[in-house]
């Protein structure tokens, strides 16, 4: 089929799209205040990474001699330049949302930031003493001598630049210094008014005010903040790597000192000064960002910081042990009667650290293999699988180094899991360990039993309270004995002979994708129930999307929750009229990729760690997992799927022309927010009696009627 650029959404568009939705949720007066300014700080955080990997490959792909076209047909330089106006247009609704929006509101609850002109002298006295004793020794001005190499600027880094002027015997001298805002002193500096008083004057002022006792006998004419964003992709050869963990540490210090792909500065930082940091960064005025608020607002994340103000915030939600892991402790006789299908973050994730614990002191235990992909700074995990081994069990991690961001995290927890004995890996060359896995050998009665527990989310606890993911406990030998071959892939050096039960990247998770969904188009055309509904991150894959709209075209009812990029272009009458899209941007990060597919009444459903995405199918090993107990089964598709497809507050659906539109309730007979839905299930059951079986609660209607209404 040629390619047509209209059928598909620009991906780096798509994304920005995603990220508009998330400053939507800042500016949403519906959100407790200090909610928004949480998303405030996300959109910002976000854009930051958008730099540093996606507009830093895209001068890449610019500077090369390679030309190659998007999904949408736009070059790299049309790309580039289509983003660049969009952000701009963005980071000017940020800015404004923060003056006009977000800081008259905290001004109003108490959250005062202040000028240094305006306060009163005591004040000002106290904050020329802080900066005497706890600011001036940790800065390090540092001149712009034009006859040496421009000084480096670490990569999002805040920075003050001055001009200071002194009398010399050649006359009068300017020269620019710079002077960077140091990291280890908090950004929000609280006066002294007392414990709870939030009165704060921001760091880069302070040191602005005094910047004049840094420069002696000099006279500073001005001084203006910025901050530069480098290409942060790390760069490892793992062919030519003897040591792929000192490889990455490398590339991790290289990070700081990346190309630099974007200048913001503050607003009023006079034009000859912003042409030069320009022409030193090697960048355009494309690549320039005048910010009229803070730069680098990502710091008022501090404001969250303790357990003050509760009305203006969410109300604290706790999440419930699953009603299996009620009344009984011992987790390996739970999931030895039954499979356990877990709903984070509304259940609790403490019953897979206990798992893991458990397992560590058991002496039935006889083995641990473990995949850790952003593993955090929790502990426990890491904790168990060391106990463990120290307890003469064989324990196998496989660390993935290059999680983007957690890559220095990681490597500690590397070291720290070899120090204790336990075997690390750190998988296949040329592909990302992005699997959700671990598997338990115990010796038991009638012989080893392996216990599996798979997942969409990390081995994190933490995240594991912000991000919405699906979990599998189960000992059926089919899924322990393709655990196994995983790992065995994963730590030694054989191939892949294929799986019974678990679809698995880059094998043929992408090939038995486009079965299933071929076999739903085949049902249609022969007028058999056929239908497709996908819960996932991103949707990226041409040939996925390609097989999507053929199976429109066949009269498929394919309903899609994804929750950032989607380069299908939906609800088209020539070649995806059946098809919908909806993202859910709520209070928790929506993370769970859910695959149904209808097969003749006779539902497939599969739950996994990689998004219909060309990275996620060749690029790294994933491993999706069939749901195949009714119970779970029902479960999913009498609540989960409805609910979400159900979502008229949080949901957004996405238009042909790739915009989005918010849903609403008006019209239909109920407001359903899916996340305080899932909230009010899990607090149900903590209140139900206590049963032996698995307990779920069944939504008022199924997939086809709940999606209709929502519509």
């Amino acid at each position: 089929m040629s390619r047509v650029p209209s059928r598909f959404i620009n991906r780096e568009l798509s994304w920005l799209e995603f990220n508009q939705r998330v400053m939507e949720e800042a500016l949403d007066s519906t959100n407790p205040l200090l909610e928004r300014l949480k998303f405030f700080c996300i959109a910002n955080s976000n854009l930051d990474e958008f730099f540093e990997v996606r507009i830093a490959g895209l001068k890449q792909q610019i500077e090369s001699t390679v030309v190659k076209r998007s999904l949408d047909g736009r070059t790299p330089t049309e790309t580039y330049q289509a983003a660049s106006l969009r952000i701009h247009r963005m980071v000017d609704d940020l800015c404004r949302c923060w003056r006009e929006d977000l800081q008259p509101q905290l001004n109003e609850k108490g959250f005062r930031f202040h000028e240094i002109e305006a306060l009163s002298d005591s004040n000002r006295e106290w904050l020329g003493d802080f900066f005497d004793e706890s600011v001036r020794p940790v800065l390090t001005p540092l001149a712009v001598d034009p006859s040496k190499a421009f000084p480096l600027i670490l990569n999002k880094s805040l920075n003050i630049i001055t001009r200071v002027e002194r009398q010399s015997k050649r006359g009068i001298e300017q020269r620019l210094c710079i002077v960077q805002v140091p990291r280890v002193i908090p950004r929000l500096v609280q006066l002294p008014h007392g414990d709870s008083s939030h009165e704060y004057v921001f760091l880069a002022d302070v040191i602005s005010h005094f910047i004049e006792s840094l420069f002696p006998g000099n006279k500073v004419l001005g001084s203006w903040r910025f901050r530069v964003t480098r290409n942060s992709e790390l760069y490892v050869d793992e062919e030519d790597a003897d040591n792929i963990l000192k490889a990455v540490e490398n590339e991790l210090r290289n990070r700081r000192r990346g190309h630099a792909v974007r200048l913001e500065v503050d607003h009023d930082t006079p034009e000859e000064l912003v042409h030069e940091l320009l022409e030193k960064l090697e960048l355009s005025e494309e690549d320039l960002y005048r910010i009229h608020g803070p730069v680098n607002p990502i710091h008022l994340n501090g404001l969250l910081k303790g357990d003050h103000s509760p009305e203006l915030r969410n109300a604290h939600f706790v999440p419930a042990p699953a009603p299996v892991f009620r009344k009984r402790t011992n987790i390996f006789e739970v999931i030895r009667n039954q499979d356990v299908l877990l709903h984070h973050p509304y259940e609790s994730f403490e019953c897979v650290v206990e798992l893991l614990e458990q397992a560590a002191v058991d002496p039935k235990v006889l083995a641990i293999k473990q995949t850790l992909y952003r593993a955090g700074s929790d502990p426990r995990i890491a904790g168990a699988l060391m106990r463990a081994a120290q307890n003469g069990k064989q324990v196998a991690a496989v660390v993935e180094l290059k999680a983007r961001f957690d890559e220095a995290s990681n490597i500690r927890w590397a070291r720290e899991l070899e120090e204790a004995g336990v075997h690390v890996s750190y998988g296949l060359v040329g592909y990302k360990i992005h699997s959700k896995l671990c598997l338990i050998v115990r010796q038991e009665e009638d012989g080893l039993r392996r216990y599996v527990h798979l997942g969409t989310g990390n081995y994190n606890p933490t995240t594991a309270k912000l991000y919405t993911d699906l979990g599998l406990m189960t000992c059926r030998p089919e899924y322990g004995e393709d655990a196994a071959a995983v790992f065995n892939l994963l730590t030694g050096f054989c191939q892949f002979e294929g799986t019974t039960k678990l679809m698995v990247a880059p094998f043929e998770f992408q090939s038995r994708t486009l079965e299933l969904i071929k076999r739903e188009t085949d049902y249609a055309r022969a007028g058999k129930p056929a239908r497709i509904i996908a819960k996932m991150n991103s949707l990226v894959d041409k040939p996925v999307i390609e097989a999507l709209y053929e199976a429109s075209q066949a009269g498929v009812k394919i309903d899609l929750v994804v929750r950032g990029i989607c380069c299908l272009r939906p609800g088209v009458q020539e070649f995806s009229p059946t098809i919908t899209v909806r993202s859910i941007v709520d209070r928790f990060l929506e993370h769970s990729r859910i695959y149904y597919f209808a097969n003749d009444d006779t539902p497939e459903i599969y739950v996994g760690s990689g998004d219909w995405m060309y990275r996620n199918f060749k690029k790294r090993i994933e491993v999706a997992f069939p749901i195949e107990e009714p119970a779970l089964q029902s479960r999913i598709l009498d609540e989960i799927l409805p609910t979400h497809l159900g979502d008229n507050v949080k949901a957004h659906q996405l238009r042909p022309d790739g915009t989005y539109e918010q849903l609403t309730s008006v019209g239909t007979d109920a407001t359903v927010r899916s996340q305080l839905k899932f909230m009010e299930l899990s607090r149900q059951a903590v209140e139900r009696p206590q049963q032996d079986s698995l307990e779920f609660t069944v939504a008022s209607a199924p997939p086809e009627n709940q999606n209709q209404s929502a519509a």
